[in-house]
């Protein structure tokens, strides 16, 4: 019996709250680009960058199976490469090519896109979790993935269970295996939920095309990550899967501790939609209530990062490279102050990842909710 899809729904947002912040902001961000004849594609650093991420992934993995990893502390040295490589990956060129951001090419965008699969994800169910539902309803009850999670409170809108009293605890240890939950069983439980959604067709593919290719590349990935390793090296199994585990581990750690501290914080709004699915702020001036940056002056941290500890710039426009970001940020921050819109952001990534556990915690143990109602 086949199952009738859904039809999707979205959330509305205010067009007659202050439109004109907007509208200025983007010709100024304009005027940047054409005033000093840039692309606001990848430039020069950007390419040496995607170069210097490719080899801290791939180099120490054609190191390990070529016979570089004559003992086994230089192996678990190469998976750790790995780990901090898979996260480069991530953040600094799939993330980019994914939004559209990398290349005024279609085509290079495809090709980098792609590199997902080589890090254990799939690129359609990532473009539809992180541009369609989190880009368009950041913070919003029901409708942004990365705040619906069943084991972590990550919203005062999210029913609290008395497990979540100890979440501070034990959600490091969720962050550290995030990965592994991704390319094990997250894409293929995202796949039946977006067919059931009717997100599928606007990435022009059928349940079945999709479903065939993530079995496809998930289980070239495990040959060539976690079984080849394991017939051409001389160690045990287990110590190779303990390795490949440390990677994604590290890898894990890295991502959930850049993006949850630009929107899970005590100063960030969390919203629940009315009944007509529709919320009071125009989507601009959400963006800025929903997102934080960080540590905005550590120019070599943000090159590591994909400077995404400008999230608000990327949050406003993921079309462009975010090389460009550093230099957008104070436009954007001018523009906001001069509109009376917040614009939050934290010194350090310390204090950023600190305001990250304090909310945790709040929302595990309800205080945050009592200070919502007595607010």
């Amino acid at each position: 019996m086949n199952q009738v899809a859904e039809k999707p729904v979205i959330v509305k947002f205010n067009k007659k709250d202050r439109p004109e912040f907007y509208k200025t902001l983007r010709k100024r961000v304009n005027n940047h680009f054409v005033d000093n004849n840039i692309s606001r594609h990848a430039n020069f650093n950007m390419k040496i960058k995607t170069v210097f991420m490719l080899f801290s992934y791939f180099l120490p993995l054609g190191l390990m199976l070529t016979g570089f990893a004559i003992n086994i502390w230089w192996m678990f040295a190469f998976w750790i490469l790995m780990g901090f490589g898979m996260s480069g990956i991530g953040l600094s060129i799939m993330h980019d090519a994914n939004h559209g951001s990398y290349s005024k090419s279609k085509k290079v965008n495809k090709i980098l896109g792609f590199i997902i699969t080589f890090i254990g994800g799939y690129d359609v169910n990532w473009k539809i979790q992180h541009n369609v539902l989190h880009h368009s309803f950041t913070n919003i009850h029901g409708f942004d993935e990365d705040i619906e999670k069943g084991v972590i409170r990550f919203s005062p809108t999210q029913e609290r269970k008395p497990i979540f009293k100890y979440q501070v605890f034990y959600a490091p240890l969720l962050y550290a295996i995030m990965t592994i939950y991704w390319f094990t069983a997250k894409d293929f439980q995202q796949l039946f939920r977006y067919r059931n959604k009717n997100l599928l067709e606007g990435q022009g593919l059928t349940f079945n095309q999709a479903l065939i290719q993530i079995i496809v590349v998930k289980t070239i990935y495990l040959i060539v990550t976690l079984i080849l390793p394991m017939i051409v090296l001389p160690f045990s199994w287990w110590q190779i899967l303990i390795g490949f585990l440390i990677m994604h581990m590290i890898s894990g750690l890295i991502l959930a501790l850049i993006f949850q501290p630009a929107h899970v914080i005590e100063e960030t709004d969390f919203f629940m939609p009315d009944k007509d699915i529709s919320v009071e702020n125009n989507w601009a001036i959400h963006q800025l209530l929903t997102t934080s940056n960080f540590a905005h002056n550590s120019r070599v941290f943000s090159w590591l990062i994909g400077g995404l500890n400008f999230q608000i710039e990327h949050h406003l426009f993921p079309n462009i490279c975010h090389i460009h970001y550093r230099k957008l940020s104070s436009i954007v921050k001018e523009t906001a102050e001069e509109f009376n819109i917040p614009y939050y952001q934290h010194e350090t990534f310390f204090a950023a990842v600190l305001s990250h556990f304090k909310l945790l915690n709040a929302l595990g143990t309800g205080s945050y909710d009592k200070a919502l109602t007595s607010s």
